[in-house]
């Protein structure tokens, strides 16, 4: 089977995408569920639903909370997209897991933050082709070139090199919270309030190298955002979330 389909399959009815915009100067979004195009899929986050939605926010800080096994890589491309072009300072809580294009979309953010539990997780394109031999050459070309495009973006988001984010993503590789903060993936550790990572975890199956024991699933709240976290500093990294954001004109 397709590893998307795969992927949606075996999660399906369990994503949650939620807005709340009660405050006069910020707002949360909760991620919480596989990536995907369009509603089309009839399960999973459509990215035309997150952009429109980050679109209508007119608020200064924005907490991107996320807990996604990944998804479709230009419906992430999309998301991560909006959230760069957004005039607000878009903050990523990884709740629980931000894997393949969940951590694309993490990244887009100007600070991310992880959970003590959390993970993340970069791999190569995946996708599935059925044609002659010239057919087949093509959709593993495309791959190649998703792939490079990939590289690219981890390199400038991370201060890694091209060498290193390549061998990583041959490996499909997981990255605890410590590992991430160490290798340029995020900011910093959450500890203290925030949400609890407390649940049955994805099913990861579609994933060749997926943890034994996952990050468990973060619990959404019903109603009122939850606090934002204590932040532990992390080390500085060449970081290309010190981008400079256009300030309001007086």
């Amino acid at each position: 089977m397709n590893p998307l389909l795969k992927l949606l399959a075996d999660n399906r009815g369990r994503g949650v995408f939620r807005v709340d915009n009660k405050a006069a100067d910020e707002a949360t979004i909760y991620l919480y569920g596989a990536i995907v195009s369009d509603n089309y899929w009839g399960d999973g986050i459509a990215a035309i639903d997150f952009v429109k939605a980050l679109a209508g926010l007119d608020v200064k800080t924005i907490h991107l909370r996320i807990d996604s096994p990944g998804g479709e890589v230009f419906a992430g491309q999309s998301m991560a997209q909006a959230i760069r072009e957004h005039a607000a300072t878009v903050i990523a809580h990884i709740d629980g897991l931000a894997a393949s294009a969940a951590s694309w979309v993490a990244l887009a953010a100007d600070e991310v933050v992880i959970s003590q539990g959390g993970m993340i997780m970069i791999h190569q394109a995946q996708g599935i082709a059925v044609g002659n031999a010239a057919e087949l050459r093509g959709t593993a070309d495309l791959l190649e070139k998703v792939d490079g495009i990939l590289v690219a973006g981890y390199v400038a988001e991370t201060g890694q090199s091209e060498q290193q984010i390549t061998d990583w993503m041959a490996a499909e590789t997981w990255f605890s919270a410590e590992e991430a903060v160490a290798n340029g993936f995020a900011d910093a550790i959450a500890t203290g309030g925030g949400n609890s990572n407390q649940g049955t975890g994805w099913n990861l199956a579609a994933y060749s190298h997926a943890p034994a024991t996952p990050p468990a699933a973060a619990a959404v709240p019903e109603s009122a955002p939850v606090d934002n976290p204590t932040i532990i500093d992390a080390t500085e990294h060449l970081r290309r979330r010190l981008r400079v954001k256009e300030t309001e004109s007086a």
